[in-house]
């Protein structure tokens, strides 16, 4: 940056002496200056008066983009950069993303579309087949901030360090150090061991001594390999290898471990040793990156040096004028191979701004991923083995492992003693040896009615690995100590339960009691081997805290015998409140034995797992002898925040028989040992079978047609704690119903008995039912229903009529009818919905699409009822409810209907934010919103009646509660305005299309007319709604930036003008901080070159590029030719009138953009950068506006001359008047003194007690604020070809106001303002500077190598004292990056002599 300076710099002032020798040595003119002089002026009142002198800027008409572009086809075409005036043709496009799920296929069973008939079934099977849809923008990853380009290559580990004359006094050690890394090459010390190599002695352990080593680079490239005899590098070394002579580096272990020999050119050699392994290979890994380097460089020289000798043999053998015609020749190649050289290996100019190595993500838009099946903390249940004291072996011949006498069954299930619920599925486990299960009878052909695995799994699961599964996946959202994990043990069927257990809690190991038990349990397995009853139960704590972190020192705790009047799942959670009360839980009866279960964490990659419904994962073997996996179905709270969005097909049913109320029943002779069985079926019809969507138990088939309770033995009053799991199917209708059977089971095995009595083992003692609909939707939680005593054909036509009749078959019903069965069913459906308002808009959606005539109102009515939908079933089918709706938008007839449709979606958006679920509206609109097919007589578009519909919302008389909403969460909309415009333009194939030919004219109406509606709440409401006005203007800023894609791009410019027109200077801090921000979102849109057109816009043809009318001030014809730049440096300008923290946002923005600029690799090459130069010229004319606020007399380094200091004159401004009105009159100061030209070119050192200051300098010039409102006047006309300065139809101040500011800028802002102006000086052509330095007058000129002079101030490296004296007043340590970039622009070397550079660090 210092050598960029200083160059132009020179050509600079040779310019000036040339044009202005003879006036510089004249007396300066009278200057006529009027200052307002309110010395007491507080800091408001200035702020306010000049609010008040400020005058609105006028608004610019922009002009026609998509004309313009038409009209000069043909000089865009010609033009070599036109890849920055035209927009790409693949600049977006739609895609489809295929849906990847975690399991081998679709979760949809392959018949449930054809079978579905009711909407919601039928969208939401849509929903969960459908594919991701997406509009991709090519170029999206230049439309954002510079931090987020693809390409931003940070090249600060290459930066070469120089050493300064400023810096030789520091400490030795520190300069040797930095030498070492000097041009950036290698550096590397440490002890070795060194051998002496005289020939006349062998080497032996006892010649090796250790010596310290430090390998340095010198100036000429070359690296020395020192050795010491202690750290203290400074002193001089002991001795030195050249390694420009060293052939090789090779480890030689034949003296001693860890050596390495360096052969040498004269065929000696260096034998060195390390103290390990490690150490050595580092040595010769940096040693042969050394000598590799040496190889290429020798290599580079050897074809330089035969290309030079080529071209002097060729130039003196074709050229008669021998040397003297050479000479010049290689002068410039020498000179061109220098600024190539100086090209490439100089970083960017921004590299090293503070601001860009700010790791500053804010403005990153959030990242997005499509709708996944999610998990709450998942735990691995292993079952590993279930043993009791009481153990023989049951083989008959008694040859065989000993085992528990008989065989039992664990059901496991998890408990939440906090919430007082169960919370998951039961998970059941059969850990019986095999000759165990052997004493069972072969399962009742009534069970067996099912197969062995579902078709779709037949061909990937082996039977016996599902029919006996030992490990489950259990789900936990909200973790916490107070869950259990409970194990319930159950028997076969004997008798009562104190009875079976008796044996069992006997701490004597005797054999009899063994044998007796044994043979007992043999009969009743045969005889009742279908029957289970309720045993034993016991449980462990899963979690240590609300993290999740599993309590993996736990174990089960005693076994505990089942208390029959204690078996259901509120029993239970009764039982688990005293778990950790040992008082308590020491009363309960333990049975003798251990039960062996282990958790662990799921790892992702854990093969052979299914899901809930029995659907194999991907990664599932079907080979593999791994054990079987099985997901085990969370009850998730229904609660939104815990809710996600359905993405897979499950439709389980939970039934739960409770409790049957039977002492009272006169019936039945006997009814005691009651089993209940129940059957789902889809008729009433007496000959009809139940459906086999029952899942088994262990051992038996996967899915059958029936399932059993557990028995009580003796209880006419039982209470049942069974969990029977039904696979739904994907169309219900009214005949489906759940059927309960009752029989008595005798469990007399005694064998005195007739052998008709002892067949008899179960007799039918009741039936009930239950339809599974009501209102079309499924019936859940706990119902009570009757018992009948017979099941006729058709019974569930039933109906009771008034005065004891009845419509349908004749039922004898127990007790009269009394609800004498408490049941409850629990609803785990992806397909079907148990709120009533969902449930009714979408039948009624229904009706009207199958042809029934579609009433206004009642619609209206039915979406109004969806605000009252209950949180987490909006959550669960969100992306099937915002489908419908957006349906429902593009087909309504009535601008009531399409207002009441948006409300509903402002209401569902509304609570997604409020939860705390706001991704899963943005992986909606990114992946799963895709508009419906256009047809122009039957629908309208998305996005034309959702601009239509916001509309009315944001009018002052619509409801503030709605529009407040619709602000704060505007982004959902302009999102999916987006996505549909862009669908529309590519499924419609009106992208051929010209831009103003794409949306119809109500469309650009609609869009221009919910700008205008936004505004007033942006700007008035702000203090009210702060967080809604802030949102809605960033979302509109989004939304304009987007439609630059998809619009005709002057509608968009005309739509920037009509926001900017809403601001004014004067405005509260938040409204320059919502117009920056707009302006900062539109202005990072990808083609932003583009779009300012930078291309000569001069009449006629254009010959050469000095003719160009190139524009160096914000002439109304720049501003409207380059909208977007000219906008922005005029809101700078206008900014820059106003507060330091209004300054500071704007000029902060003017940098990102420039480094984005800088940093953009499309725009790498030079001439790419001096196009984009073009377009920031007037900012030229913008600081010199303000080139007396760029006040360096505080923050100077220089060491000044204490008697070149000038008094300060009265023109200078106090401070608390910032105000003052620009003056006229001579510029030029005669005292001008060499020393201080000297200090620009670079020729004497600053730090010479002749060097002058630059405040007494520019206080010697009279010109006030150097702020002109007409420059053509303010200097003598000494040249009439070129008065008038640079435009003789335009002022040249960027906003024309008469009241200019005058207080100082703060050291960072003018920082940042000099960055940029170096920037467009460093990119702009040599042309083009030439050009300006021209065409501007002796003021400007002047007042142009004031701002590089302060540059050489403000960036001028001060030496490592001077930043280590002043880190401790900044009360921090310098970053490893920012101590590098005190480096990066320290100008010239130590050898040069010179230490005026520019750098970035204070």
């Amino acid at each position: 940056m210092g050598c960029t300076t200083s160059v132009i710099l020179f050509k600079g002032i040779r310019t000036v002496f040339e044009r202005n020798c003879s006036y510089m040595c004249k007396q300066q003119g009278e200057s006529n200056a009027l200052e307002y002089t309110a010395y007491n002026w507080s800091k408001e009142d200035s702020d306010l008066l000049i609010s008040s002198c400020l005058a609105k800027p006028k608004l610019i008409e922009p002009l026609d983009y998509e004309n313009v572009i038409v009209q000069k086809k043909t000089q865009i075409l010609n033009d070599c950069l036109r890849e920055m005036l035209l927009f790409p043709y693949d600049d977006f496009q739609t895609a489809v993303l295929r849906r990847q799920g975690r399991y081998v296929r679709s979760t949809v069973p392959s018949n449930a579309e054809e079978e579905a008939q009711s909407l919601f079934v039928t969208e939401c099977i849509k929903t969960y087949n459908s594919d991701w849809h997406l509009v991709t923008y090519k170029y999206e990853d230049y439309s954002g901030d510079f931090r987020q380009l693809p390409s931003k290559l940070a090249k600060l580990d290459k930066l070469p360090v120089h050493v300064y004359e400023v810096d030789e006094e520091a400490d030795k050690d520190e300069d040797a150090a930095s030498l070492g890394s000097q041009k950036g090459g290698l550096t590397k010390h440490g002890w070795l061991y060194k051998g002496n190599m005289n020939s006349a002695i062998s080497v032996t352990m006892r010649s090796f001594k250790r010596r310290f080593f430090h390998l340095i680079q010198l100036g000429d490239g070359s690296y020395n390999l020192n050795f010491y005899k202690d750290e203290k590098i400074s002193k001089e070394p002991k001795g030195s290898i050249f390694l420009d002579s060293c052939m090789g580096v090779i480890q030689n272990n034949r003296v001693r471990r860890f050596a390495f020999e360096l052969k040498m050119q004269d065929k000696s050699s260096y034998l060195l040793a390390a103290d390990s392994e490690a150490e050595m290979e580092e040595w010769v890994t940096v040693l042969n990156k050394i000598l590799q380097l040496n190889f290429e460089a020798a290599m580079q020289e050897k074809r330089n040096g035969d290309a030079h000798e080529d071209d002097e043999q060729s130039k003196l053998e074709g050229s008669g004028s021998g040397l003297d015609s050479y000479l010049p020749e290689l002068a410039k190649s020498t000179r061109e191979a220098e600024i190539k050289l100086k090209s490439e290996s100089r970083v960017k100019l921004f590299y090293l701004d503070p601001d860009a190595q700010k790791l500053d993500f804010s403005s990153a838009e959030p990242e997005v991923k499509p709708f996944e099946e999610k998990f709450g903390k998942r735990i691995l249940v292993k079952c590993n083995d279930l043993s009791f004291n009481l153990q023989c072996c049951v083989a008959e011949n008694e040859e065989g492992p000993t085992t528990n006498v008989e065989p039992f069954f664990v059901t496991l299930s998890l408990f939440d003693i906090k919430y007082n619920r169960k919370i998951s599925a039961d998970f059941h486990v059969d850990l019986n040896h095999f000759s165990v299960r052997q004493m069972l009878a072969p399962t009742s052909p009534a069970l067996m009615n099912g197969s062995q695995s579902p078709p779709a799994f037949q061909d990937a699961l082996h039977a016996a690995a599902m029919q006996y599964p030992k490990q489950g996946i259990f789900s936990v959202t909200c973790p916490h100590p107070d869950i259990f994990l409970v194990a319930r043990i159950e028997k076969v069927l004997q008798g009562s339960i104190t009875h079976c257990a008796e044996p069992y809690m006997k701490s004597s190991d005797s054999s009899k009691v063994a044998q007796k038990v044994l043979k007992n349990a043999k009969q009743a397995c045969q005889r009742l081997g279908q029957y289970r009853m309720p045993f034993a139960w016991a449980a462990r704590t899963l979690f240590k805290d609300t993290s999740g972190n599993l309590d993996k020192n736990a174990r089960f705790s005693a076994i505990y015998r089942q208390d029959s009047n204690k078996l259901s799942n509120d029993d239970m959670l009764k039982l688990l409140a005293d778990f950790r009360k040992p008082e308590k839980m020491a009363k309960l009866p333990v049975i003798l034995g251990n039960l062996d279960i282990t958790i662990d964490n799921v790892s992702s990659d854990s093969p052979n797992y299914l899901n809930s419904s029995y659907i194999p994962m991907r990664q599932f073997e079907a080979c593999s002898k791994s054990p079987l996996t099985f997901e085990v179905e969370e009850f998730v709270p229904c609660i939104p925040r815990h809710t996600q969005p359905y993405t897979v097909y499950s439709n389980h049913l939970y039934v739960y028989p409770k409790y049957l109320k039977y002492d009272s029943q006169k019936s039945f002779a006997k009814a005691r040992n009651i089993a209940i069985c129940i059957e789902f079926k889809d008729s009433d019809e007496e000959d009809s079978q139940p459906l086999k969507c029952i899942y088994g138990r262990p051992g038996g088939p996967v899915f059958t047609r029936s399932a059993l309770a557990a028995v009580l033995h003796h209880q006419q009053n039982p209470e049942f704690y069974d969990e029977i799991k039904i696979e739904l199917p994907t169309q219900l209708h009214e005949k489906h119903h759940l059927l309960f059977t009752f029989f008595h089971v005798s469990c007399d095995n005694s064998t005195k008995g007739s052998t008709k009595k002892k067949d008899a083992v179960e007799t039918q003692v009741g039936y009930s039912w239950l339809p599974l609909l009501k209102d079309g939707r499924v019936l859940t939680n706990e119902q009570h229903i009757p018992v009948s005593a017979n099941l006729p054909s058709g019974y569930l036509g039933y109906q009771e009529l008034s005065m004891g009749r009845h419509y349908g078959p004749e039922i004898k019903w127990v007790e009269g009818g009394k609800p004498l069965l408490k049941i409850s069913t629990h609803l785990v459906s992806t397909v079907y919905t148990q709120d009533q308002h969902l449930h009714n808009f979408f039948q009624y959606c229904q009706k009207t699409e199958s042809g029934a005539q579609a009433s206004g109102n009642e619609l209206v009515k039915y979406l109004k009822s969806l605000h009252a939908m209950e949180g987490h079933v909006m959550i669960a089918f969100l992306p099937t409810i915002l489908n419908q709706l957006f349906r429902v938008l593009t087909r309504a007839t009535q601008e009531e209907v399409a207002v009441n449709v948006t409300r509903v979606i402002i209401h569902v958006v509304a609570q997604c934010h409020e939860e705390g679920l706001e991704s899963h509206l943005r992986s909606y609109v990114k992946f799963a919103y895709k508009a419906e097919p256009y047809i122009t007589s039957e629908y309208k578009t998305v996005h034309e009646e959702l601009t239509k519909s916001m509309t009315t919302i944001l009018k002052p008389s619509a409801d503030f509660l709605t529009s407040n909403k619709l602000l704060k969460y505007s982004w959902f909309f302009f999102d999916v305005l987006i996505k549909s415009m862009a669908q529309h333009l590519i499924e419609n194939s009106k992208v051929k299309l010209l831009r103003n030919q794409r949306f119809p004219a109500s469309y650009h109406h609609a869009v221009e007319t919910v700008v205008n509606m936004l505004m007033p709440h942006i700007t008035q409401k702000f203090r009210d709604n702060p967080e809604a006005s802030k949102n809605a203007n960033h979302s509109l800023a989004v939304f304009i930036k987007r439609c630059f894609t998809f619009m005709d791009r002057g509608f968009v410019f005309k739509q920037i003008n009509n926001y900017i027109s809403c601001f004014a200077p004067g405005d509260p801090k938040t409204l320059f901080e919502y117009k920056f921000e707009f302006l900062r979102v539109v202005c990072n849109h990808e083609h932003y070159i583009p779009l300012n057109l930078p291309m000569p816009f001069g009449k006629g043809r254009i010959q050469r590029y000095q003719d160009l009318q190139l524009d160096y001030s914000l002439t109304d014809e720049f501003c409207r030719n380059h909208f977007l730049v000219g906008l922005l440096l005029r809101e700078v300008g206008t900014a820059l009138q106003e507060f330091r923290e209004v300054r500071v946002i704007a000029i902060s923005m003017l940098k990102n953009l420039l480094i984005k600029h800088s940093f953009d690799d499309r725009y790498t090459s030079r001439s790419h950068q001096a196009r984009i130069a073009t377009l920031y010229l007037p900012l030229f004319g913008l600081l010199i506006e303000n080139v007396q606020r760029i006040n360096v007399r505080d923050v100077s380094p220089f060491p000044v001359n204490p008697g070149s200091i000038v008094k300060d004159e009265p023109l200078a401004i106090p401070a608390g008047n910032p105000l003052m009105t620009p003056q006229k009159g001579n510029t030029l100061d005669h005292s001008l003194h060499k020393d201080l030209l000297g200090a620009i070119s670079g020729i004497a050192s600053p730090y010479t007690a002749s060097t002058p200051n630059i405040n007494s300098v520019r206080n010697a010039e009279s010109r006030g604020s150097l702020i002109s409102t007409d420059s053509g006047s303010s200097l003598p006309d000494r040249n009439p070809e070129k008065s008038n300065s640079l435009d003789k139809h335009q002022q040249s101040g960027t906003l024309g106001n008469p009241v200019v500011r005058c207080d100082k800028l703060d050291q960072s802002e003018i920082k940042s303002l000099l960055m940029c102006f170096l920037y467009v000086l460093k990119s702009m052509s040599d042309d083009a500077l030439f050009t300006y330095w021209n065409k501007a007058s002796t003021a400007e000129l002047m007042d142009f190598f004031t701002i590089s002079e302060v540059c050489l101030h403000q960036f001028q490296y001060m030496g490592k004292r001077y930043i280590a004296r002043l880190w401790p007043l900044r009360g921090r340590c310098p970053s490893p990056v920012t101590s590098r970039s005190q480096h990066c622009y320290r100008g010239l070397p130590h050898h040069s002599g010179h230490a005026l550079s520019v750098h970035t660090g204070f």
